[in-house]
């Protein structure tokens, strides 16, 4: 039997804060050797946004971490703009057909970012900041994605930030033939504006407003802090609150989420590169 080895760039954009997300990320690509025989997958951390590593494009896969702050901070810097050339690669490589396809992941920040190099929403700043466990809206595109019509509608996502990918530009997601695969359900006393949540660029290309990642250790982490709990509770109510503790263990919410749309994400890269 033929051994492949798939090289995985983990792009991390936490800007070395404290957090949770590349423990879980890492762990769900660990988890995906136990799923095929005649494939090892390797990974190899890039820190981008505080020592300004970004992989080259001798990799097979890449996932784009979350992180902190403002999507447009980069503006100006190096990190950035190797970011971006970084996906001008990939663009080129994926365009040319005799091409092995590079496959990647965007999240949470890194969708923002996203979205503002494809064009095919307005990234603002969110006018309530966004917190906790929350049900998330599938559209038609969304149900029968690989990555999203294992999950139920609406499905339950942790789901963290201050800015959002909102409006988005319908000629260019035709240009791009992208899909629009999910959409922020908002409390009915919002009269605001829903985000986008998920979009798919190509097979290859795509990202998720969301943390697709989040475990319930990592929820955990979050909602034992004092200022999260307050959050939560200044915006929906200590019920809501409640709730969302529920959430953390229930089979049906995170933790679906978590065992589907990343792993299933790199299950159709993998098993693309092995049968190319």
């Amino acid at each position: 039997m033929t051994q492949y080895k798939i090289k995985t760039a983990i792009i991390d954009l936490y800007n070395n804060e404290r957090n949770e997300g590349m423990r879980c990320i890492k762990e769900i690509i660990s988890d995906s050797n136990k799923r095929f025989e005649n494939a090892t997958i390797y990974y190899d951390v890039f820190d981008a946004r505080y020592r300004g590593e970004i992989p080259d494009l001798s990799y097979d896969i890449y996932i784009s971490s979350g992180g902190p702050g403002n999507p447009f901070d980069g503006e100006g810097t190096k990190w950035e703009a190797d970011y971006f050339n970084l996906l001008d690669k990939i663009q080129e490589n994926n365009q040319n057909h005799a091409n092995k396809k590079k496959h990647i992941f965007f999240i949470c920040h890194s969708f923002q970012l996203m979205s503002r190099y494809f064009k095919f929403a307005e990234v603002t700043t969110r006018p309530t900041r966004s917190f906790g466990i929350l049900p998330i809206e599938r559209t038609e595109a969304g149900a029968l994605d690989p990555i999203l019509k294992q999950l139920h509608n609406p499905f339950y996502a942790a789901d963290f930030r201050q800015y959002q990918v909102v409006n988005p530009d319908f000629n260019r997601l035709r240009e791009l033939n992208a899909s629009i695969l999910s959409m922020e359900i908002l409390p009915e006393n919002e009269k605001i504006t829903p985000a986008l949540m998920a979009v798919r660029i190509s097979n290859e290309i795509v990202g998720t407003q969301f943390h697709p990642e989040a475990d319930p250790e990592s929820m955990m982490y979050h909602f034992k802090q004092p200022e999260r709990k307050l959050q939560v509770t200044e915006r929906y109510g200590e019920a809501m609150y409640d709730e969302m503790l529920s959430h953390i263990e229930h089979p049906d919410k995170i933790k679906l989420t978590r065992q589907t749309v990343l792993p299933g994400f790199l299950d159709n890269a993998i098993q693309s590169l092995i049968l190319r």
